[in-house]
């Protein structure tokens, strides 16, 4: 089995919240996300801190385009890398003007300072990755399971016994809960429990979460995401049933995202990383428009 190798993009200064997977293979190194550009100057270390140059990255796998994930692909690329997405995300990272615009609606003046820079990467350095397509490098055997919920253009990544989750698989730091990611404005429950199922029938020994690192037991795993999933959308409802602003929400919502991790015995650093890696406020329009989405018969 093809060696892996957790590197960190120390994203805002904040170790633990992102990583990137570097897979040593008998045709060179393989890369499993690429973080967002901002803390690219951070992977190209980590990088070079396993004796591999920039160039000798020839395949870059994204499991989705959301920056933290993908919005330092066009680095790779312009070093001749090939970068590997679902064909819904595909576009996108040819034209990133669209994704970039809204995105700094939300972020505003932060915009730059969180994510960097996206340029667009030409079509012919870009690979549709569909579900069930197989990918052979070298020794490395790489099996796409598309994985929507979190995002619709959403992949994992099946290696051996274990699987690259992305998103999907939530977020779960060192010994902290299990927590569902829930941006706008893709989530839609119901998806996403049914990507769950389809990596659970993989049978998986392990999973490697984009944040952060590599984690076994996947089915308790994925049993304390189903159960938190459920949790946070029912927390929200009735605030989008009363029609209360989302500004309104947000406070309460992260107070009671606090109080859990408190509850869980999760120290204030331990706290930091994990707003890092998934900020709570983020989630209260993601499913905000959920519920709208489900009321209109939409999803």
């Amino acid at each position: 089995m093809p060696k892996v190798h957790v590197l960190d993009v120390v994203f805002q200064g904040q170790e633990e919240a992102i990583a990137a997977y570097l897979i040593e293979t008998s045709a060179g190194p393989v890369l499993i996300e690429a973080g967002p550009e901002s803390t690219f100057p951070a992977l190209e270390q980590a990088i070079l801190d396993k004796g591999f140059q920039l160039a000798a990255i020839q395949h870059v796998f994204l499991t989705h385009i959301h920056f933290d994930h993908a919005g330092a692909a066009w680095k790779f690329a312009e070093h001749g890398a090939k970068i590997y997405v679902h064909p819904a995300g595909l576009p996108h990272l040819n034209a990133p003007e669209k994704l970039w615009s809204s995105a700094k609606q939300i972020y505003g003046e932060q915009m730059e300072a969180l994510w960097g820079d996206m340029q667009p990467i030409p079509l012919e350095q870009l690979v549709a990755a569909d579900d069930q397509d197989v990918f052979e490098i070298g020794d490395l055997s790489l099996k796409v399971i598309y994985t929507p919920g979190h995002a619709v253009h959403h992949n994992a990544y099946k290696m051996g016994d274990d699987i690259f989750t992305g998103d999907v698989g939530g977020v779960k730091i060192e010994n902290g809960p299990v927590v569902p990611p829930c941006p706008p404005p893709d989530i839609n429950i119901a998806l996403w429990k049914a990507s769950i199922a389809k990596l659970r029938a993989e049978q998986p020994k392990g999973l490697y979460l984009t944040h952060f690192d590599y984690h076994t037991d996947p089915d308790t795993h994925f049993d304390a995401l189903e159960k938190v999933l459920d949790e946070w959308a029912g927390f929200i409802k009735p605030f989008y049933e009363q029609q209360i602003p989302s500004e309104e929400i947000v406070p309460r919502f992260m107070a009671y995202i606090k109080q859990s991790y408190e509850a869980a015995g999760l120290s204030e650093s331990l706290q930091k990383i994990y707003e890092y890696a998934n900020p709570s406020w983020m989630s209260v329009n993601g499913l905000l428009r959920y519920w709208k989405l489900k009321e209109q018969g939409r999803i």
